[in-house]
């Protein structure tokens, strides 16, 4: 992609770059507003829904210790592209063969199960709000389709700007629903003490919440947006965090206004709405019971914005990610950051033989259910990708790999070490709690 800011090519080279200038740093915020569209999906508004609805505000500090966790994880992505001028897959290679397999594994069973179930969660607010038009899976193959077509004909530039479309719609109807529920401020507040609640598995189910706050592998797709952007040098360095900053600081909004729905909507009239996107569907109802059809609708449209970002973002995202890990595999060599920031890799058969995977294959789930061994392995593999990601780029910013000054310090360290251990612990968790001996 061509460098739209002025800057020379010297500028966005990895060794010692010109500074960008300060006044234009806010201007050039972008790839953080795409982490953070794609990593709120509908699954993290229905489980911070359902917290608050549970809990009342009591696990409020969990959801803004979630963003904290993921700022440092997604920084982290972000400077070794820039730091070095190399792709994290070719961090990830140069860490040994295993993280190749284990990518390799990743990207065929969670993207085959995971296109299923963005279209699903993309088209259930479609067929509310479009009622008799057609069944959920039509809705779910046209989402699809339409996300595959876009991601294929546009560039980056589109893709961002669609996306900050999409997310000032979800912007505006979080927040339009967390001032109608009428918050209670004073016990919203005395929410961000760290308070576990009074119950049963009281700490794992906190730990949840912490974890499920924006993102999985959007995470790691965040360096690789950031060097599409045309930010390829540490003279970006300061511009990317400022960025990252942004993008969880929107993430923020969005949990916090649907934990203060959940408690104030849900939590005072113990109402409860189920787990998964069907949840959001049921809050659908509550809104047009309370406040009528159009807050209803309104919320609907939200909805799909989530959703489909989620979607799009994706495709997009982790297609970039797989063209890398392609032509990472098929040469000797470091995979330049500068690659993916020419357009390159969104022109070529690998970014777009993913994309067809992501669509084509998961319709057949669509129509005949997700085959049971095949879902076990999704969520393994999902539970397993944070700490993986969270390990190996502690790993790769304390070693020789990444230039000194840009190495981790204590704060960063801790940070990602406390990621790590968190993602462990839900890995474990989703591990012991699979159905295997159905499984064998």
């Amino acid at each position: 992609m061509a460098d739209t800011t002025g800057n020379t090519e010297e500028t966005r080279t990895a060794g010692a770059p010109a500074p960008v200038p300060r006044t234009s740093r806010r201007r050039l915020i972008g790839p953080g507003i795409v982490v953070a569209a794609t990593g709120v999906g509908a699954g993290d508004l229905v489980a911070t829904l359902i917290a608050g609805g549970n809990f009342g505000y009591t696990l409020l500090w969990a959801a803004v210790v979630g963003c904290l966790v993921k700022i440092s994880l997604a920084e982290a992505a972000g400077r070794w592209h820039l730091a070095t001028g190399r792709t994290l897959f070719d961090g990830w290679a140069s860490l040994g063969r295993w993280t190749t397999y284990f990518f390799a594994v990743y990207a065929v069973v969670w993207g085959f199960v995971y296109g299923a179930a963005a279209m699903s969660s993309s088209a259930l607010p479609l067929q509310a709000l479009f009622p008799g038009v057609a069944d959920l899976e039509w809705w779910a193959v046209g989402c699809g389709l339409v996300g595959l077509v876009f991601v294929w004909f546009n560039k980056y530039a589109v893709f961002e700007k669609v996306m900050t479309v999409l997310v000032g719609v979800m912007f505006l109807v979080t927040v339009y629903l967390a001032v109608r529920v009428t918050p209670n401020l004073a016990d919203a507040f005395a929410g961000l003490l760290p308070v576990l609640p009074d119950e049963k598995d009281s700490v794992l189910n906190t730990l949840g919440l912490i974890g499920g706050v924006g993102g999985t592998i959007t995470l790691a797709a965040y360096g690789y947006w950031v060097n599409a952007k045309g930010w390829t040098g540490t003279g970006w360095m300061k511009v990317m965090r400022l960025d990252n900053r942004v993008a969880y600081a929107t993430t923020g909004v969005f949990v916090v206004a649907m934990l203060f729905v959940g408690a104030e909507l849900l939590h005072s009239a113990h109402v409860a709405v189920a787990s998964g996107d069907k949840g959001l569907i049921q809050l659908g109802d509550i809104l047009a019971a309370e406040y009528g059809t159009a807050t209803a609708r309104f919320f609907l449209i939200g909805f799909f914005a989530t959703s489909f970002t989620s979607l799009i973002g994706v495709w997009h995202g982790v297609s970039l990610m797989f063209a890398d890990f392609v032509a990472r595999s098929r040469r000797t060599g470091a995979a330049s950051g500068e690659e993916v920031a020419s357009g390159a890799r969104e022109r070529s058969w690998p970014f777009r033989a993913y994309l067809l995977w992501l669509t084509f294959p998961p319709i057949v789930l669509l129509f005949q259910g997700q085959p049971f061994r095949l879902v076990v392995l999704y969520g393994v593999l999902g539970a397993a990708f944070l700490p993986f990601l969270a390990l190996t780029l502690m790993w790769l910013l304390n070693s020789s790999r990444t230039p000194r000054q840009w190495r981790n310090g204590p704060l960063s360290n801790t940070a990602l070490a406390v990621a790590g251990l968190l993602f462990l612990v839900l890995c474990g968790k989703q591990v012991w709690d699979q159905p295997w001996s159905e499984f064998f």
